[in-house]
């Protein structure tokens, strides 16, 4: 039994007519009061006012669940309007649309509920062949603010850096290369969703606050030393991240596979033969929203491979450029070249500068209007693009979890 918004009605029973295993019913009063176990499958920032119109008429006995992407605010409505004979067994796919679920991380959170409650969820989930990870709701907010807030961030503010210089890179001569085109791929995979899955994360979850704002720190404070010319404190200043996060070279840490090809992301551009084609030769670029990455990583002491079991595609996809930046003999000396020499990328890394500061301070005040305006005017910009780009994004992805599961 399902439902949607009661003005959708109509158009859902029509599409699911002669569907037997599906009965739409007209909202969620009709679904809550019939089912045994039941999904709330609703943003974050609605969840406490949909929690408060359905949970009182739950079935007695059943067991109640959310998809949020965020736990705080999934829970925390469950505990006050539910009744208290309802289990309370919340989940959590950790994986965008257009990814096969099968060995994808699927939190499940028996947050309070039976063993044979709990048994009867994972009965029910494990139809999606996911790798189930189990974990509390506050172990889930932090991990998840960990590995996505801060990366949404930083491809957010990649959109609105090339959206106010008015340009498509993949047209231009400037981003050519494997890091490029997953920096261009993911940024338009993030734009091309609804606004609303990315604002709850980040506004609503007390963990991620912190992280965003301290990317935006990052972001400005090594543009600041490569404008200004200091070549030895950002040199040292990003080494020491690097042995933070990455440990040093020949420990243990460091002698472990990387997490991608250079082979496998070189295919995936969206460049035309007009402007050079995906081997067109790539510029020497200093990379400064992956140094902002490891730099605000070192400086809240989080380690990401500790999180890899609940890594989405899109974080291992970006830890992996990262890695690649960092562990690649000379391309990291390279590149705090460039950021000191080179005014190639000046005007584009000011806007990216100025896109994450926007960004944090719109998180830090909980503005989910102009968080939803910000990202609108962005997504309008690239729309006209998405239509190809995203089959190119989820063909990358596919590629890259199929060289994982290879290795």
């Amino acid at each position: 039994m399902a439902c949607d918004r009661e003005e959708k009605y109509d158009e859902l029973v029509q599409e699911f007519e002669g569907n037997n295993n599906i009965q739409i019913l007209r909202n969620g009063h009709f679904v809550s009061r019939a089912s045994d176990y039941i999904i709330y499958s609703v943003e974050a920032a609605v969840i406490d006012r949909v929690v408060a119109q359905y949970g009182p008429s739950t079935k007695l006995g059943a067991i109640v669940g959310g998809q949020t992407s965020c736990k705080d605010p999934e829970i925390k409505a469950f505990e006050k309007y539910l009744p208290a004979d309802v289990d309370i067994v919340s989940c959590h796919s950790l994986h965008g649309p257009n990814v096969d679920p099968k060995g994808q991380p699927l939190v499940l959170i028996k947050h309070r509920a039976s063993d044979e409650s709990f048994s009867k969820v994972e009965h029910v989930l494990s139809c999606l062949n996911s790798k189930v990870v189990y974990l509390s709701a506050d172990e889930h907010d932090r991990i998840t603010a960990d590995t996505q807030a801060v990366t949404h961030a930083a491809f957010l503010s990649m959109g609105k850096a090339w959206h106010a210089t008015k340009q498509f890179p993949w047209e231009g001569t400037r981003y050519v290369g494997g890091i490029e085109n997953v920096k261009i791929n993911l940024m338009l995979r993030i734009y091309a969703q609804k606004w609303h899955v990315y604002a709850g994360l980040a506004i609503l979850n007390p963990e991620a606050h912190k992280q965003i704002a301290q990317f935006a720190k990052s972001t400005t404070e090594l543009f600041q030393l490569m404008l200004e010319g200091h070549s030895d404190e950002l040199r040292a200043r990003v080494y020491a991240a690097k042995e933070k996060v990455f440990g040093a070279e020949g420990s243990p840490k460091w002698a472990s596979k990387p997490l991608l090809r250079d082979d496998v992301l070189d295919q995936f551009s969206l460049r035309q033969p007009e402007n050079g084609g995906p081997s067109a030769p790539s510029l020497p670029n200093n990379h400064l929203s992956l140094l902002a990455m490891v730099d605000c990583w070192s400086a809240l002491g989080i380690v990401p491979y500790d999180h890899m079991i609940c890594s989405t595609p899109l974080f291992r996809l970006w830890l992996g450029v990262t890695e690649h930046l960092f562990r690649t003999p000379g391309l990291l000396d390279e590149c705090l070249k460039v950021g000191i020499e080179d005014r190639t990328f000046r005007r584009d890394d000011l806007q990216f500068t100025i896109a994450a500061a926007g960004w944090a301070e719109c998180v830090g005040l909980r503005q989910f209007e102009t968080w939803r305006e910000r990202f609108a005017v962005t997504q309008a910009f690239f729309e006209p693009r998405f239509k190809g780009a995203v089959e190119v994004g989820n063909a990358m992805i596919k590629a890259v979890l199929a060289s994982d599961e290879k290795d």
